[in-house]
Protein backbone atom coordinates (compact mmCIF):
# COMPACT_ATOMS: atom_id res chain seq x y z
CA UNK A 1 0.00 0.00 0.00
CA UNK A 2 2.52 2.46 0.64
CA UNK A 3 4.34 2.25 -2.11
CA UNK A 4 1.23 2.78 -4.29
CA UNK A 5 1.09 6.17 -1.85
CA UNK A 6 4.24 6.82 -3.57
CA UNK A 7 3.60 5.94 -7.20
CA UNK A 8 0.85 8.34 -6.82
CA UNK A 9 2.37 11.31 -5.90
CA UNK A 10 5.12 10.74 -7.92
CA UNK A 11 2.96 10.55 -11.27
CA UNK A 12 1.09 13.57 -10.13
CA UNK A 13 4.40 15.18 -9.23
CA UNK A 14 5.98 14.45 -12.96
CA UNK A 15 2.37 15.57 -14.56
CA UNK A 16 1.96 12.10 -15.91
CA UNK A 17 -1.61 11.92 -13.41
CA UNK A 18 -3.95 14.98 -14.08
CA UNK A 19 -5.89 16.46 -11.12
CA UNK A 20 -8.64 18.91 -12.33
CA UNK A 21 -10.94 20.96 -9.72
CA UNK A 22 -9.67 23.17 -6.43
CA UNK A 23 -7.20 21.59 -4.53
CA UNK A 24 -8.75 21.68 -1.57
CA UNK A 25 -12.25 20.04 -3.10
CA UNK A 26 -9.86 17.63 -4.18
CA UNK A 27 -8.07 16.92 -0.95
CA UNK A 28 -11.26 16.78 0.97
CA UNK A 29 -12.73 13.73 -1.10
CA UNK A 30 -9.24 11.95 -1.29
CA UNK A 31 -9.08 12.22 2.93
CA UNK A 32 -13.20 10.50 2.73
CA UNK A 33 -11.84 7.54 -0.13
CA UNK A 34 -9.00 6.75 2.72
CA UNK A 35 -11.07 6.98 5.74
CA UNK A 36 -13.80 5.14 3.99
CA UNK A 37 -11.34 2.09 2.88
CA UNK A 38 -9.76 2.49 6.39
CA UNK A 39 -6.28 2.50 4.21
CA UNK A 40 -2.97 3.62 5.68
CA UNK A 41 -4.98 5.01 8.86
CA UNK A 42 -1.74 4.77 11.24
CA UNK A 43 0.43 6.23 8.52
CA UNK A 44 -0.47 9.59 7.95
CA UNK A 45 1.10 13.38 7.87
CA UNK A 46 2.51 12.56 11.31
CA UNK A 47 4.68 10.06 10.00
CA UNK A 48 7.01 12.67 8.46
CA UNK A 49 6.50 14.29 11.78
CA UNK A 50 8.03 11.95 13.85
CA UNK A 51 10.21 9.16 11.75
CA UNK A 52 13.44 11.65 12.24
CA UNK A 53 13.17 11.74 16.13
CA UNK A 54 15.88 9.55 16.79
CA UNK A 55 18.27 10.58 13.60
CA UNK A 56 21.12 13.19 13.97
CA UNK A 57 21.69 15.32 10.74
CA UNK A 58 25.38 16.77 9.63
CA UNK A 59 25.22 20.69 9.26
CA UNK A 60 26.04 19.85 5.21
CA UNK A 61 22.92 17.49 5.41
CA UNK A 62 20.76 20.17 6.83
CA UNK A 63 21.64 22.66 4.60
CA UNK A 64 21.04 20.68 1.79
CA UNK A 65 17.32 19.99 3.02
CA UNK A 66 16.79 23.79 3.82
CA UNK A 67 17.75 24.71 0.44
CA UNK A 68 15.99 21.90 -0.90
CA UNK A 69 12.57 24.33 -0.07
CA UNK A 70 13.99 27.81 0.05
CA UNK A 71 16.11 27.87 -2.96
CA UNK A 72 13.61 26.80 -5.15
CA UNK A 73 12.98 31.06 -6.47
CA UNK A 74 12.22 34.08 -4.64
CA UNK A 75 10.31 34.72 -8.05
CA UNK A 76 7.75 31.99 -7.21
CA UNK A 77 7.56 32.69 -3.77
CA UNK A 78 6.81 36.49 -4.36
CA UNK A 79 3.80 35.55 -6.56
CA UNK A 80 1.86 34.11 -3.44
CA UNK A 81 3.42 35.28 -0.09
CA UNK A 82 2.37 39.04 1.02
CA UNK A 83 4.93 42.22 -0.16
CA UNK A 84 7.24 41.29 2.86
CA UNK A 85 7.96 37.69 2.27
CA UNK A 86 6.82 36.23 5.38
CA UNK A 87 6.57 32.48 5.05
CA UNK A 88 4.92 31.62 8.40
CA UNK A 89 1.95 31.71 10.10
CA UNK A 90 -0.19 35.36 9.65
CA UNK A 91 -2.02 36.95 12.83
CA UNK A 92 -5.78 37.53 11.53
CA UNK A 93 -7.59 40.74 13.69
CA UNK A 94 -10.77 41.16 11.38
CA UNK A 95 -12.16 38.98 9.27
CA UNK A 96 -11.27 41.06 6.20
CA UNK A 97 -7.71 41.17 6.79
CA UNK A 98 -5.58 40.57 3.57
CA UNK A 99 -2.68 38.47 3.76
CA UNK A 100 -0.38 41.80 3.79
CA UNK A 101 -2.17 43.52 6.56
CA UNK A 102 -2.38 39.85 8.82
CA UNK A 103 1.73 39.35 8.17
CA UNK A 104 2.79 42.72 9.39
CA UNK A 105 0.13 42.38 12.40
CA UNK A 106 2.10 39.25 12.99
CA UNK A 107 5.15 41.08 12.87
CA UNK A 108 4.53 43.52 15.35
CA UNK A 109 2.54 40.75 18.23
CA UNK A 110 6.07 39.16 18.05
CA UNK A 111 8.06 42.50 18.23
CA UNK A 112 5.92 43.03 21.40
CA UNK A 113 5.86 39.66 22.78
CA UNK A 114 9.93 40.12 22.95
CA UNK A 115 9.22 43.45 24.63
CA UNK A 116 11.94 45.21 22.29
CA UNK A 117 13.87 48.76 23.36
CA UNK A 118 15.62 50.52 20.99
CA UNK A 119 19.79 49.88 20.93
CA UNK A 120 19.16 46.19 21.56
CA UNK A 121 20.85 43.22 20.54
CA UNK A 122 18.21 41.18 18.42
CA UNK A 123 19.03 37.71 17.15
CA UNK A 124 16.72 35.94 14.25
CA UNK A 125 17.27 32.50 13.90
CA UNK A 126 16.44 31.25 10.18
CA UNK A 127 15.45 34.84 9.80
CA UNK A 128 14.44 34.06 6.02
CA UNK A 129 13.71 37.07 3.42
CA UNK A 130 14.77 39.59 6.66
CA UNK A 131 11.09 40.51 7.22
CA UNK A 132 11.05 40.55 10.92
CA UNK A 133 14.35 41.77 11.18
CA UNK A 134 13.27 45.45 9.30
CA UNK A 135 10.33 45.69 11.17
CA UNK A 136 11.94 45.57 14.62
CA UNK A 137 15.02 47.81 13.30
CA UNK A 138 12.95 49.99 11.67
CA UNK A 139 9.77 50.38 14.35
CA UNK A 140 12.00 49.59 17.16
CA UNK A 141 15.12 50.88 16.96
CA UNK A 142 17.13 47.18 17.74
CA UNK A 143 20.31 46.15 16.31
CA UNK A 144 19.63 42.97 14.31
CA UNK A 145 21.43 39.94 13.17
CA UNK A 146 19.84 37.01 11.12
CA UNK A 147 21.40 34.13 9.89
CA UNK A 148 19.41 31.83 7.24
CA UNK A 149 21.25 28.78 5.57
CA UNK A 150 19.14 29.69 2.11
CA UNK A 151 21.96 31.20 -0.54
CA UNK A 152 18.19 32.75 -2.34
CA UNK A 153 16.85 33.94 0.95
CA UNK A 154 19.92 35.68 1.90
CA UNK A 155 20.59 36.72 -1.27
CA UNK A 156 17.21 38.82 -1.30
CA UNK A 157 17.44 39.60 2.30
CA UNK A 158 20.70 41.53 1.23
CA UNK A 159 18.56 43.96 -1.57
CA UNK A 160 15.88 44.59 0.65
CA UNK A 161 17.76 45.84 4.17
CA UNK A 162 20.23 47.17 2.41
CA UNK A 163 18.95 50.78 3.65
CA UNK A 164 19.98 49.32 7.39
CA UNK A 165 23.36 48.51 6.70
CA UNK A 166 24.97 48.89 9.56
CA UNK A 167 22.05 48.14 11.87
CA UNK A 168 21.40 44.67 10.80
CA UNK A 169 23.84 42.06 9.60
CA UNK A 170 23.17 38.67 7.66
CA UNK A 171 25.15 35.71 7.42
CA UNK A 172 24.35 32.55 5.99
CA UNK A 173 24.97 29.98 8.70
CA UNK A 174 23.93 27.03 11.02
CA UNK A 175 22.92 28.01 14.26
CA UNK A 176 25.39 25.30 16.01
CA UNK A 177 28.42 27.69 14.37
CA UNK A 178 27.00 30.98 16.42
CA UNK A 179 29.70 32.14 18.89
CA UNK A 180 28.41 32.55 22.59
CA UNK A 181 30.89 35.10 22.93
CA UNK A 182 27.95 37.49 21.18
CA UNK A 183 25.24 37.60 23.57
CA UNK A 184 22.04 39.39 22.57
CA UNK A 185 19.22 40.78 24.84
CA UNK A 186 16.44 38.78 22.70
CA UNK A 187 16.50 36.05 20.38
CA UNK A 188 13.76 35.00 17.84
CA UNK A 189 13.17 31.55 15.90
CA UNK A 190 10.31 31.87 13.36
CA UNK A 191 9.53 28.18 11.56
CA UNK A 192 13.03 27.32 12.32
CA UNK A 193 12.97 24.65 14.82
CA UNK A 194 11.36 22.15 12.20
CA UNK A 195 14.17 22.01 10.20
CA UNK A 196 16.56 21.07 13.71
CA UNK A 197 15.31 17.16 13.67
CA UNK A 198 13.42 16.07 17.04
CA UNK A 199 16.83 14.17 18.16
CA UNK A 200 18.73 17.65 18.06
CA UNK A 201 16.34 19.75 20.14
CA UNK A 202 17.93 19.85 23.17
CA UNK A 203 21.34 21.21 21.39
CA UNK A 204 19.41 23.61 20.07
CA UNK A 205 17.09 25.23 22.54
CA UNK A 206 20.66 24.72 25.26
CA UNK A 207 22.39 26.67 22.10
CA UNK A 208 19.40 30.01 22.02
CA UNK A 209 19.51 29.62 26.12
CA UNK A 210 22.80 30.45 25.86
CA UNK A 211 23.01 33.42 22.95
CA UNK A 212 20.85 34.97 25.40
CA UNK A 213 22.09 37.58 28.06
CA UNK A 214 21.27 37.00 31.61
CA UNK A 215 16.88 38.48 31.81
CA UNK A 216 17.08 38.33 28.05
CA UNK A 217 13.60 37.14 26.06
CA UNK A 218 13.01 33.88 23.92
CA UNK A 219 10.43 33.38 21.61
CA UNK A 220 9.76 30.51 19.48
CA UNK A 221 7.15 30.11 16.84
CA UNK A 222 6.67 27.01 14.91
CA UNK A 223 4.33 24.01 14.33
CA UNK A 224 3.70 21.80 16.64
CA UNK A 225 1.91 18.02 16.75
CA UNK A 226 -1.46 17.48 18.30
CA UNK A 227 -0.33 13.86 19.49
CA UNK A 228 -3.57 12.84 18.07
CA UNK A 229 -4.78 10.22 15.52
CA UNK A 230 -2.99 10.78 12.15
CA UNK A 231 -5.07 11.61 9.32
CA UNK A 232 -4.84 9.48 5.62
CA UNK A 233 -1.30 9.25 4.48
CA UNK A 234 0.45 12.33 2.47
CA UNK A 235 3.63 12.36 4.99
CA UNK A 236 5.79 10.66 2.80
CA UNK A 237 4.80 13.37 0.06
CA UNK A 238 5.92 16.05 2.25
CA UNK A 239 8.97 14.59 3.52
CA UNK A 240 10.41 13.72 -0.54
CA UNK A 241 9.41 16.71 -2.09
CA UNK A 242 8.44 19.58 0.25
CA UNK A 243 10.07 19.44 3.53
CA UNK A 244 13.41 16.64 3.60
CA UNK A 245 14.55 15.94 6.90
CA UNK A 246 12.01 17.33 8.33
CA UNK A 247 10.08 16.72 11.85
CA UNK A 248 7.90 18.46 14.75
CA UNK A 249 7.33 17.74 18.33
CA UNK A 250 4.66 18.01 20.42
CA UNK A 251 4.17 21.44 22.52
CA UNK A 252 4.40 19.55 26.05
CA UNK A 253 8.00 18.48 24.34
CA UNK A 254 9.09 22.11 23.76
CA UNK A 255 7.81 23.19 26.81
CA UNK A 256 10.37 20.71 28.24
CA UNK A 257 12.99 21.36 26.35
CA UNK A 258 13.10 24.83 26.90
CA UNK A 259 12.62 24.63 29.86
CA UNK A 260 15.69 22.04 30.91
CA UNK A 261 17.93 24.48 28.78
CA UNK A 262 17.60 26.77 31.82
CA UNK A 263 14.41 29.48 30.34
CA UNK A 264 11.51 30.64 32.51
CA UNK A 265 8.54 30.10 30.14
CA UNK A 266 6.28 33.11 30.35
CA UNK A 267 3.73 32.82 28.11
CA UNK A 268 2.70 30.31 25.15
CA UNK A 269 -0.46 31.29 22.56
CA UNK A 270 -2.02 28.47 20.15
CA UNK A 271 -2.44 30.26 16.70
CA UNK A 272 -4.30 27.14 14.79
CA UNK A 273 -7.09 28.96 13.36
CA UNK A 274 -5.19 31.45 11.89
CA UNK A 275 -2.90 28.98 10.33
CA UNK A 276 -5.61 27.58 8.38
CA UNK A 277 -6.90 30.62 7.20
CA UNK A 278 -3.10 31.57 6.16
CA UNK A 279 -2.98 28.66 4.26
CA UNK A 280 -5.62 29.38 1.96
CA UNK A 281 -4.86 32.34 1.30
CA UNK A 282 -1.36 31.51 -0.03
CA UNK A 283 -3.34 28.18 -1.81
CA UNK A 284 -5.70 31.17 -3.37
CA UNK A 285 -3.01 33.38 -4.53
CA UNK A 286 -0.83 30.69 -5.96
CA UNK A 287 -4.21 29.53 -8.35
CA UNK A 288 -4.61 33.16 -9.67
CA UNK A 289 -0.77 33.17 -10.62
CA UNK A 290 -0.58 29.54 -11.92
CA UNK A 291 1.55 30.61 -15.25
CA UNK A 292 3.65 32.74 -13.29
CA UNK A 293 4.67 30.00 -10.91
CA UNK A 294 5.08 27.55 -13.82
CA UNK A 295 7.68 29.91 -15.59
CA UNK A 296 9.61 31.19 -11.77
CA UNK A 297 10.22 27.48 -10.72
CA UNK A 298 8.77 25.00 -13.03
CA UNK A 299 5.54 22.57 -13.77
CA UNK A 300 6.67 20.31 -11.11
CA UNK A 301 7.30 22.62 -8.35
CA UNK A 302 3.86 24.39 -9.21
CA UNK A 303 2.12 20.62 -8.87
CA UNK A 304 3.99 20.37 -5.04
CA UNK A 305 2.64 23.26 -3.59
CA UNK A 306 -0.39 23.34 -5.06
CA UNK A 307 -1.10 20.47 -3.14
CA UNK A 308 1.26 20.81 -0.39
CA UNK A 309 -0.53 24.16 0.93
CA UNK A 310 -4.13 23.02 1.14
CA UNK A 311 -3.16 19.79 2.72
CA UNK A 312 -1.79 21.44 5.26
CA UNK A 313 -4.22 23.69 5.84
CA UNK A 314 -6.87 20.97 5.66
CA UNK A 315 -4.35 18.80 8.80
CA UNK A 316 -4.61 22.06 11.05
CA UNK A 317 -8.32 22.51 10.35
CA UNK A 318 -8.68 19.00 11.27
CA UNK A 319 -6.42 19.72 14.06
CA UNK A 320 -3.46 16.86 13.52
CA UNK A 321 -1.02 20.10 13.84
CA UNK A 322 -1.27 23.25 15.29
CA UNK A 323 1.29 26.00 15.55
CA UNK A 324 2.41 27.79 18.49
CA UNK A 325 4.58 31.15 20.19
CA UNK A 326 6.84 30.22 23.43
CA UNK A 327 8.05 32.86 25.18
CA UNK A 328 10.48 32.46 28.01
CA UNK A 329 12.95 34.85 30.01
CA UNK A 330 16.82 33.76 30.84
CA UNK A 331 17.02 33.81 34.40
CA UNK A 332 19.36 36.94 35.90
CA UNK A 333 21.90 36.96 39.07
CA UNK A 334 20.53 33.28 39.93
CA UNK A 335 17.02 34.03 40.35
CA UNK A 336 14.21 34.60 37.53
CA UNK A 337 13.92 37.31 35.26
CA UNK A 338 11.51 40.84 36.47
CA UNK A 339 8.28 39.96 34.12
CA UNK A 340 5.34 42.39 33.24
CA UNK A 341 2.33 41.93 35.63
CA UNK A 342 -0.34 41.31 32.51
CA UNK A 343 -0.47 40.32 28.73
CA UNK A 344 -1.19 44.03 27.86
CA UNK A 345 2.07 44.79 26.06
CA UNK A 346 1.41 42.22 24.33
CA UNK A 347 -1.95 44.05 22.82
CA UNK A 348 -1.22 47.71 22.75
CA UNK A 349 -1.51 48.13 19.07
Amino acid sequence: MQGDFEKLGDAYVNGSLAVEGRPRDIINVGVCLCEKLEKSRAAGLMKFMTRFASRRMSMAQEAANVRRHYDVSNEFYKLWLDKRLVYSCAYYQNDDDDIDLAQEQKLSHLCRKLMLKPGEKLLDVGCGWGALLQWATERHGTIGTGITLSERQFEEAKIRLAHLDGKVDLAIKNFKELEECSLFDKVVSVGMYEHVGAAALPTYFSKMAMLLKPGGVFLNHGIVSTGGQPGPSGGEFIERYVFPGGSVSTLSTLAREISSAGLEILDIEDLRPHYVRTLLDWSERLEQHKESAIAAAGPEVYRIWRVYLPGMAYAFERGWLSVAQILALKPKDGRPAPRPWTRAYQYLY
